[in-house]
Parts: structure tokens; C-alpha cells; sequence
């Protein structure tokens, strides 16, 4: 498993190499390296070893997975979000290089990750599906709600965010 973490670092370390130096290149992979376990991508290319299939195929679906996970950490983090100075004990990333800084540095991170999905080898049939499915979850119906929600119920005792999430899964299962 380790060794998976490590393709993926590695691989996200060839991704950023890409592109221009510049302030937010830095925040993006100041970002990615700031200590995840990288479980979301692991996920991904665990199951797809368990179907038999080579996972190194897929390794740079797995990288855009964690980018835009991290995006939206940098987003949450953000003073109009949760604020947060900290994230995995660093500085967050608009305390590290600023607000407008970070805020590109998320939008980068979301963007990028599309153009890494349509740059694989995969069919063009299974790119188009992996990209909507990505980014329905993380658009507007999904990690997007989740955050309005978070902020319009911060005060608010948990319960509340159980029968919201309660909601979110019937949504998603049913629907």
C-alpha cells in the first residue's frame, strides 16, 4: 500500500512540474504535500486492483481525485468558509501565501484535474463518465451543497447535519 502512496505522490509531483512556476503553483503544491493519507485515490485504485486490472492505468484519475479534494480544503479553509489557520498542523494555505492566492490555487487544482482525466489514455467514452461523475459530486448538488450547509448550520447542533446528510444519501441512492 505504500508503495501505491507513493506512485501517487510521485505522480502528482510530475503533474505540478508541468506547469510555469508562479506563486500559485507553489500554494497548489504546497497544498497536495501538506501530509493527506491520500485514502481518497487509494480507494480508486485499490478497487480497480481488486477487478483485476492494472491500477497504473488509472493512477492519474486517482491524482485528479486527491486535487480536487484538496481544492476544496483550500476553499474550506478560506476566511468567508471555516477560517481555519491550521490544516494537518501548517499553516493553511491563505495564511501560507494569501487569500487571492489561495483561492486560484483551489481553482487551479479543480481545473487542472479535468485536463489530467482528458489527457489519459483511456477511452473518450469513460473520460466523459469519470469527468461527470466528478464533477456532478463536486458541483453544485454535491460538495458545493455540503458547504452552504456546513456554513448555514455552523452553530447548530450535529443532529442537524445527520438528517442532512440523512438526505444527501437518499438523494444520491434514490434519485
Amino acid at each position: 500500500m505504500n508503495n501505491v502512496i507513493n506512485e501517487i505522490n510521485q505522480r502528482l509531483e510530475n503533474i505540478l512540474s508541468q506547469y510555469p512556476d508562479s506563486k500559485v503553483k507553489e500554494a497548489m503544491y504546497y497544498s497536495l504535500k501538506a501530509g493527506g493519507k491520500r485514502i481518497r485515490p487509494l480507494i480508486v485504485l485499490q478497487v480497480i486492483r481488486a477487478y483485476g486490472h492494472d491500477y497504473r492505468k488509472y493512477i492519474d484519475i486517482a491524482c485528479a481525485l486527491e486535487m480536487i479534494h484538496t481544492y476544496s480544503l483550500i476553499h474550506d479553509d478560506l476566511p468567508g468558509m471555516d477560517n481555519d489557520d491550521l490544516r494537518r498542523g501548517k499553516p493553511t494555505c491563505h495564511k501560507q501565501f494569501g487569500e487571492a492566492t489561495a483561492i486560484l490555487a483551489g481553482d487551479g487544482l479543480l481545473n487542472e484535474a479535468v485536463n489530467i482525466i482528458l489527457q489519459t489514455n483511456l477511452n473518450d467514452s469513460l473520460k466523459l463518465s469519470i469527468v461527470s461523475c466528478l464533477y456532478t459530486s463536486s458541483g453544485i448538488n454535491g460538495m458545493i451543497l455540503g458547504q452552504e450547509y456546513d456554513i448555514e448550520n455552523e452553530d447548530k447542533k450535529p443532529f442537524h447535519l445527520f438528517f442532512y446528510s440523512l438526505h444527501i444519501i437518499q438523494w444520491y441512492i434514490v434519485d
